[in-house]
């Protein structure tokens, strides 16, 4: 059995924080696959991502408010090897903030679990008409909201192709509307009957009490105090927390390696 950590690159085609991402990948590579999709190859100067790259007639055309394309192109291409059996969507400036073994054991306790933060939907569908996956028009059960990064299985994987297959119209209509990747999963599981069975959790440490824009939460740059106190208290209040959102390069991979470190507890 085998995870997916499925990186969505774009602008400057690499990782803020390769070197974390490959010290905390190799003690797990035996059941870590990684998938970049990217907009121009050529761009991406890293020789190690580039051999991870998805081949280029699989990739699809992204944009920051339609990026539903590239998460379905790494389910297909991961549904197509059989130990697959987690899909981990990441973005270039996400870091892990869980040590590799605990990354192990959860993933070998939770493997066919989905993680994945849902609920009504949190803004006016009617207000943001025409944007926001276009709820609107949806029937009114369907206005459901999910975390835009989180961890799935290779059963909800399935049943979301499947939706995409069986409801395309709705799943288009979705698709067509902006940040549709906030809404989609959680409507296919629902319609697929598999959103009560989703483990309603937190995986990605994201600040959004301090926004950078109205669409893009804090960027972690200087590892302050400040900095430290939001990780700290969003691990303690959310035990899934696996990654980190958003991480400039400039942040300390001092504090990355010691929030990656084996804990005692872990090594009992």
């Amino acid at each position: 059995m085998k995870v997916a950590l499925c990186f969505l690159i774009s602008y400057e085609h690499r990782l803020n924080k390769e070197e974390i991402w490959r010290e905390w990948i190799e003690p797990n590579k035996d059941i870590i696959e990684v998938y970049v999709h990217y907009k121009e190859k050529e761009k991406i100067s890293s020789e190690w991502l580039r051999s991870k790259a998805i081949p280029q007639d699989k990739t699809v055309p992204t944009d920051y408010l339609h990026v539903v394309p590239a998460y379905y192109t790494f389910i297909k291409y991961g549904l197509e090897q059989e130990d697959i059996q987690w899909f981990c969507f990441l973005t270039e400036a996400c870091v892990p903030i869980i040590s590799p073994l605990r990354f192990r054991e959860l993933f070998f306790e939770k493997y066919a679990t989905s993680l994945m933060g849902w609920k009504k939907a949190w803004w006016n569908v009617w207000y943001f008409k025409n944007r926001r996956a276009n709820l609107h028009l949806l029937d009114p059960q369907m206005h459901l909201g999910n975390t835009p990064w989180f961890i799935l299985s290779r059963s909800d994987a399935t049943a979301c192709i499947e939706f995409s297959r069986k409801y395309k119209t709705t799943f288009q209509t979705i698709c067509n509307g902006e940040i549709a990747n906030e809404s989609v999963f959680a409507v296919a599981l629902f319609s697929t009957y598999k959103l009560q069975n989703v483990l309603n959790v937190e995986t990605m440490a994201t600040d959004w009490s301090r926004m950078m824009t109205p669409n893009s939460p804090y960027l972690f740059t200087v590892g302050d105090a400040k900095d430290r106190d939001f990780i700290d208290t969003f691990i303690k209040t959310h035990p899934y927390t696996m990654f980190l959102r958003k991480v400039a390069p400039t942040f300390p991979d001092a504090i990355l390696r010691e929030y990656s470190k084996e804990k005692k507890s872990e090594s009992l």
